[in-house]
């Protein structure tokens, strides 16, 4: 399953990222790793982009990005 398929108010935890290694440095940056749960918060109406929580970070990520990015569903722990 990838991040982009999971629903607003669910929580996947990352399990590999397939991407070339600049955006992998990018995701990086912002606490996006293996091992790390993301917290959907809201997806654009057009389904375009998704705002995602890692930890106390809020991050905005294109759809086509949140396609490289596997996770398994997780329980919320908020």
């Amino acid at each position: 399953m990838f991040l982009s398929e999971l629903q607003k108010g669910e929580c996947g935890k990352i399990t590999k990222i397939n991407t070339d290694s600049v955006l992998k440095a990018r995701f990086s940056s912002f606490g996006i790793t293996r091992g790390s749960i993301a917290y959907i918060i809201e997806q654009t109406i057009s389904k375009n982009t998704i705002e995602i929580r890692i930890q106390n970070t809020k991050i905005a990520l294109r759809i086509s990005e949140a396609k490289t990015i596997e996770v398994e569903k997780s329980e919320c722990k908020i």
